[in-house]
């Protein structure tokens, strides 16, 4: 059963003895002192009842708080973990990019550079520059 269903059973458990005994009390052949005492000695017994379930309520309660806040921490430390490794991942995949950009500028240049002396070799020949 969930929590609430017994808060709710418990609830419903000690309405129905503070009305059971109230009307025990009424309906039973006691003088007036006599009821009043037992009234009395009722109603502590209730309030000793209702101590110890506020006592067990708030234990669970902090129970509750305490793993949430343990599964809270743990959540924020695996999200760091995972951002550390994606941007060690986008650092590894961003060097690897500049790599081959400096690569592909290199062949760039150099047909740029044989390009260049091949329209100064044939200009120097005498003839005239290839046409495009």
């Amino acid at each position: 059963m969930s929590d609430h269903s017994n808060r709710n059973l418990l609830l419903g458990f000690l309405s129905g003895a503070i009305a059971g005994g109230v009307i025990a009390l009424l309906y039973a052949p006691k003088p007036g002192k006599e009821l009043r005492n037992d009234l009395v000695k009722k109603g502590g017994e209730l309030a000793d009842d209702l101590e110890v379930y506020l006592q067990d309520a708030q234990e669970k309660a902090k129970t509750i708080i305490n793993e949430g806040k343990d599964k809270s921490t743990a959540l924020i430390s695996d999200a760091k973990k995972r951002a550390d490794s994606l941007l060690e991942d986008a650092e590894q995949i961003l060097t690897g990019a500049k790599g081959k950009v400096a690569g592909e500028g290199d062949k760039l240049k150099n047909a740029v550079k044989a390009g260049v002396d091949a329209y100064k070799h044939e200009r120097d020949k005498g003839g005239e520059a290839p046409s495009a």
